[in-house]
Protein backbone atom coordinates (compact mmCIF):
# COMPACT_ATOMS: atom_id res chain seq x y z
CA UNK A 1 0.00 0.00 0.00
CA UNK A 2 2.90 2.31 0.59
CA UNK A 3 4.29 1.48 -2.61
CA UNK A 4 1.02 2.37 -4.62
CA UNK A 5 0.45 5.45 -2.37
CA UNK A 6 3.93 6.59 -3.55
CA UNK A 7 3.66 5.29 -7.06
CA UNK A 8 0.50 7.27 -8.07
CA UNK A 9 0.05 9.66 -5.72
CA UNK A 10 3.59 10.47 -4.31
CA UNK A 11 2.23 11.42 -1.10
CA UNK A 12 2.22 9.69 1.94
CA UNK A 13 -1.70 10.73 2.10
CA UNK A 14 -2.01 8.36 -1.16
CA UNK A 15 -2.63 5.78 1.98
CA UNK A 16 -5.52 7.27 2.56
CA UNK A 17 -6.77 6.23 -1.04
CA UNK A 18 -4.78 2.85 -1.24
CA UNK A 19 -5.81 1.47 2.57
CA UNK A 20 -9.03 0.12 0.79
CA UNK A 21 -7.09 -1.64 -1.66
CA UNK A 22 -6.30 -3.84 1.14
CA UNK A 23 -9.79 -5.54 1.88
CA UNK A 24 -10.01 -7.39 -1.83
CA UNK A 25 -6.12 -8.34 -1.76
CA UNK A 26 -6.72 -9.81 1.82
CA UNK A 27 -10.26 -11.41 0.96
CA UNK A 28 -8.02 -12.62 -2.42
CA UNK A 29 -5.12 -14.20 -0.03
CA UNK A 30 -7.76 -15.95 2.45
CA UNK A 31 -9.83 -17.84 -1.01
CA UNK A 32 -5.73 -18.69 -2.16
CA UNK A 33 -4.92 -19.72 0.99
CA UNK A 34 -7.94 -21.60 2.09
CA UNK A 35 -7.67 -23.47 -1.78
CA UNK A 36 -4.14 -24.80 -1.08
CA UNK A 37 -5.21 -26.38 2.28
CA UNK A 38 -8.16 -27.65 0.57
CA UNK A 39 -5.76 -29.56 -2.08
CA UNK A 40 -3.85 -30.41 0.21
CA UNK A 41 -6.25 -32.24 2.56
CA UNK A 42 -7.82 -33.75 -0.42
CA UNK A 43 -4.02 -35.55 -1.59
CA UNK A 44 -3.60 -36.49 2.39
CA UNK A 45 -7.26 -37.93 2.34
CA UNK A 46 -6.26 -39.83 -0.57
CA UNK A 47 -3.31 -42.08 1.46
CA UNK A 48 -5.73 -42.20 4.01
CA UNK A 49 -7.78 -44.22 2.09
CA UNK A 50 -5.29 -46.83 0.45
CA UNK A 51 -3.74 -46.94 4.09
CA UNK A 52 -7.42 -48.07 5.52
CA UNK A 53 -7.98 -50.48 2.30
CA UNK A 54 -4.80 -52.21 3.23
CA UNK A 55 -5.69 -52.61 6.95
CA UNK A 56 -9.30 -53.95 5.90
CA UNK A 57 -7.69 -56.18 3.53
CA UNK A 58 -5.62 -57.33 6.56
CA UNK A 59 -9.16 -58.07 8.47
CA UNK A 60 -9.16 -54.93 10.42
CA UNK A 61 -12.99 -54.21 11.09
CA UNK A 62 -13.73 -49.86 10.14
CA UNK A 63 -13.06 -48.78 13.74
CA UNK A 64 -9.73 -50.31 13.73
CA UNK A 65 -8.44 -49.48 10.18
CA UNK A 66 -9.40 -45.68 10.97
CA UNK A 67 -7.25 -46.03 14.69
CA UNK A 68 -4.43 -47.85 12.31
CA UNK A 69 -4.62 -44.99 9.46
CA UNK A 70 -4.27 -42.10 11.94
CA UNK A 71 -0.79 -43.74 13.03
CA UNK A 72 -0.15 -43.61 9.70
CA UNK A 73 -0.77 -40.35 8.84
CA UNK A 74 0.93 -39.20 11.71
CA UNK A 75 3.66 -41.02 10.55
CA UNK A 76 3.47 -39.65 6.85
CA UNK A 77 2.75 -35.85 7.61
CA UNK A 78 3.25 -35.51 11.57
CA UNK A 79 0.57 -35.42 14.21
CA UNK A 80 -0.36 -31.43 13.27
CA UNK A 81 -1.32 -32.08 10.24
CA UNK A 82 -4.90 -31.90 8.84
CA UNK A 83 -5.55 -35.42 8.03
CA UNK A 84 -4.02 -36.47 11.63
CA UNK A 85 -6.05 -34.22 13.59
CA UNK A 86 -9.37 -35.13 11.55
CA UNK A 87 -8.46 -38.89 11.87
CA UNK A 88 -8.02 -38.18 15.84
CA UNK A 89 -11.59 -36.54 15.89
CA UNK A 90 -12.70 -39.68 14.49
CA UNK A 91 -11.11 -41.81 16.82
CA UNK A 92 -12.11 -39.45 19.85
CA UNK A 93 -15.68 -39.78 18.77
CA UNK A 94 -15.48 -43.46 18.79
CA UNK A 95 -14.96 -43.66 22.39
CA UNK A 96 -17.49 -41.66 22.98
CA UNK A 97 -19.65 -43.86 21.35
CA UNK A 98 -20.35 -42.25 18.31
CA UNK A 99 -20.93 -43.99 14.82
CA UNK A 100 -18.07 -44.26 12.55
CA UNK A 101 -20.45 -43.28 9.82
CA UNK A 102 -21.83 -40.60 11.73
CA UNK A 103 -17.95 -39.21 12.09
CA UNK A 104 -17.14 -39.59 8.61
CA UNK A 105 -19.94 -37.42 7.53
CA UNK A 106 -19.11 -34.67 9.75
CA UNK A 107 -15.26 -34.59 8.74
CA UNK A 108 -16.82 -34.37 5.23
CA UNK A 109 -19.35 -31.52 5.75
CA UNK A 110 -16.23 -29.58 7.93
CA UNK A 111 -13.78 -30.20 5.30
CA UNK A 112 -15.65 -28.38 2.58
CA UNK A 113 -14.40 -30.44 -0.25
CA UNK A 114 -17.45 -32.68 -2.57
CA UNK A 115 -14.56 -35.45 -2.90
CA UNK A 116 -14.98 -36.28 0.89
CA UNK A 117 -18.62 -35.22 1.46
CA UNK A 118 -19.28 -37.78 -1.21
CA UNK A 119 -17.33 -40.69 -0.03
CA UNK A 120 -18.39 -40.07 3.59
CA UNK A 121 -22.34 -40.14 2.21
CA UNK A 122 -21.09 -43.44 0.90
CA UNK A 123 -19.86 -44.96 3.56
CA UNK A 124 -22.05 -44.24 5.57
CA UNK A 125 -24.64 -46.23 3.11
CA UNK A 126 -22.18 -49.13 3.01
CA UNK A 127 -21.78 -49.04 6.92
CA UNK A 128 -25.61 -49.19 7.30
CA UNK A 129 -26.07 -51.85 4.74
CA UNK A 130 -22.95 -54.22 4.99
CA UNK A 131 -21.48 -53.48 2.05
CA UNK A 132 -17.77 -54.51 0.98
CA UNK A 133 -15.72 -51.21 2.17
CA UNK A 134 -12.39 -52.08 0.91
CA UNK A 135 -13.85 -52.30 -2.52
CA UNK A 136 -15.83 -49.17 -2.02
CA UNK A 137 -12.79 -47.45 -0.91
CA UNK A 138 -10.83 -48.64 -4.02
CA UNK A 139 -13.63 -47.20 -6.11
CA UNK A 140 -13.19 -44.17 -4.25
CA UNK A 141 -9.44 -43.54 -4.42
CA UNK A 142 -9.89 -44.81 -8.26
CA UNK A 143 -12.06 -41.47 -8.46
CA UNK A 144 -10.23 -39.32 -6.70
CA UNK A 145 -7.13 -39.70 -8.85
CA UNK A 146 -8.78 -39.22 -12.00
CA UNK A 147 -9.73 -36.14 -10.54
CA UNK A 148 -6.53 -35.15 -9.61
CA UNK A 149 -5.30 -36.07 -12.81
CA UNK A 150 -7.66 -33.60 -14.78
CA UNK A 151 -6.76 -31.03 -12.30
CA UNK A 152 -3.20 -31.26 -12.78
CA UNK A 153 -3.40 -31.49 -16.21
CA UNK A 154 -5.67 -28.08 -16.14
CA UNK A 155 -3.09 -26.25 -13.70
CA UNK A 156 -0.14 -26.96 -16.16
CA UNK A 157 -2.11 -25.66 -19.33
CA UNK A 158 -3.30 -22.37 -17.37
CA UNK A 159 0.72 -22.24 -15.95
CA UNK A 160 1.79 -20.46 -18.77
CA UNK A 161 -0.87 -17.79 -18.85
CA UNK A 162 -0.44 -17.31 -15.18
CA UNK A 163 3.46 -16.20 -15.73
CA UNK A 164 1.96 -14.28 -18.42
CA UNK A 165 -0.25 -12.56 -16.41
CA UNK A 166 2.45 -11.75 -13.66
CA UNK A 167 4.35 -10.01 -16.23
CA UNK A 168 1.81 -7.54 -17.62
CA UNK A 169 0.91 -6.66 -14.20
CA UNK A 170 4.94 -5.75 -13.38
CA UNK A 171 5.05 -4.40 -16.71
CA UNK A 172 3.28 -1.00 -16.37
CA UNK A 173 5.54 -0.03 -13.30
CA UNK A 174 8.50 -0.99 -14.96
CA UNK A 175 7.25 1.67 -18.02
CA UNK A 176 6.25 3.72 -15.68
CA UNK A 177 9.57 4.11 -13.34
CA UNK A 178 11.90 3.82 -16.13
CA UNK A 179 10.16 7.04 -17.49
CA UNK A 180 10.24 8.61 -14.39
CA UNK A 181 13.51 8.07 -14.27
CA UNK A 182 14.79 9.08 -17.39
CA UNK A 183 12.67 12.33 -17.50
CA UNK A 184 11.72 13.41 -13.72
CA UNK A 185 9.24 15.95 -15.18
CA UNK A 186 7.22 13.94 -17.20
CA UNK A 187 4.55 12.76 -14.87
CA UNK A 188 4.95 15.74 -12.48
CA UNK A 189 1.97 17.57 -13.53
CA UNK A 190 -0.08 14.60 -12.25
CA UNK A 191 0.73 15.14 -8.80
CA UNK A 192 -0.58 17.21 -5.76
CA UNK A 193 -3.20 18.77 -7.86
CA UNK A 194 -6.77 17.89 -7.88
CA UNK A 195 -6.91 16.81 -11.64
CA UNK A 196 -3.72 14.88 -11.19
CA UNK A 197 -5.01 12.92 -8.38
CA UNK A 198 -8.35 12.50 -9.93
CA UNK A 199 -6.81 11.02 -13.32
CA UNK A 200 -4.30 8.49 -11.24
CA UNK A 201 -7.12 7.52 -8.84
CA UNK A 202 -8.84 6.58 -12.17
CA UNK A 203 -5.60 4.40 -13.11
CA UNK A 204 -5.44 2.76 -10.43
CA UNK A 205 -8.80 1.49 -10.17
CA UNK A 206 -8.29 0.23 -13.47
CA UNK A 207 -5.01 -1.52 -12.69
CA UNK A 208 -6.60 -2.86 -9.90
CA UNK A 209 -9.87 -4.00 -12.23
CA UNK A 210 -7.61 -5.23 -14.14
CA UNK A 211 -5.83 -7.87 -12.24
CA UNK A 212 -8.74 -9.14 -10.32
CA UNK A 213 -10.05 -9.64 -13.58
CA UNK A 214 -7.17 -11.55 -15.21
CA UNK A 215 -6.99 -13.31 -12.25
CA UNK A 216 -10.52 -14.71 -12.11
CA UNK A 217 -10.38 -15.79 -15.88
CA UNK A 218 -7.43 -17.67 -14.90
CA UNK A 219 -8.98 -19.59 -12.33
CA UNK A 220 -10.74 -22.40 -13.26
CA UNK A 221 -12.38 -24.88 -10.50
CA UNK A 222 -13.46 -28.32 -11.28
Amino acid sequence: MVFLAWFFYRSPFGLVITAPVLIPFYREGTKRREGRKKEELSVQFRMALGSMITALKAGYSSDNAVRETWKEMCFLYGEKSAISLEFARMIQGMRSRVPLEKLMLEFGERSGISDIWEFAEVFATARRTGGDMADIMERSVSLLEQRMEVEQEIRVMLSSRRIETRIMNIVPFVIVLYISVTSPDFFAPLFHNLKGIAIMTGCLAAYLAAVFWSEKITRIEI
